[in-house]
């Protein structure tokens, strides 16, 4: 099994960037603007893109410390995986460690998604900081997989 990692600080309270993980306005301010279902442990969230989607069962929160999703319908590579966030506090940052954890082999589209998670987390960094991020559709598009 080989993990996406990723590790961003966001000039931002603990508490506003949990909010923005686990709240469908949140999370479509950041990654997609098609969003929707319940952030809460046992719901599930539905993310839309032109390309397709992903439906995640929320598995755990900890409200200023981690939200942990765990992919139950999407593209064969992400079902079964865990998407997770750790959050903590370092002086004005609260940091993000980010993993996409579990996929079974690094695939080309593994690469893929490694690049455009590290474009969203970036997304959700500048909407913390200053008040809009790029969710899709206007996310950055960076090959023809986009």
């Amino acid at each position: 099994m080989v993990d996406i990692l990723h590790r961003i600080g966001v000039v931002s309270s603990p508490e506003r960037l949990y909010d923005a993980l686990t709240t469908v306005d949140g999370l479509a301010a950041w990654w997609t603007e098609e969003t929707t279902g319940e952030g809460e442990p046992g719901g599930e969230l539905q993310f839309r893109f032109a390309q397709g989607g992903f439906d995640m069962k929320v598995l755990e929160t900890r409200p200023k410390e981690l939200v942990l999703w765990e992919v139950v319908d999407g593209p064969e590579e992400w079902v079964g995986t865990r998407v997770r966030f750790d959050l903590k506090v370092a002086g004005d940052y609260t940091i993000v460690l980010f993993r996409h954890e579990g996929w079974r082999e690094p695939v080309e589209f593994m690469y893929h998604c490694s690049t455009k998670w590290g474009t969203f987390l970036m997304s959700l960094k500048k909407l913390l900081e200053t008040g809009t991020g790029d969710p899709a559709p206007r996310d950055v598009q960076i090959s023809d997989w986009h």
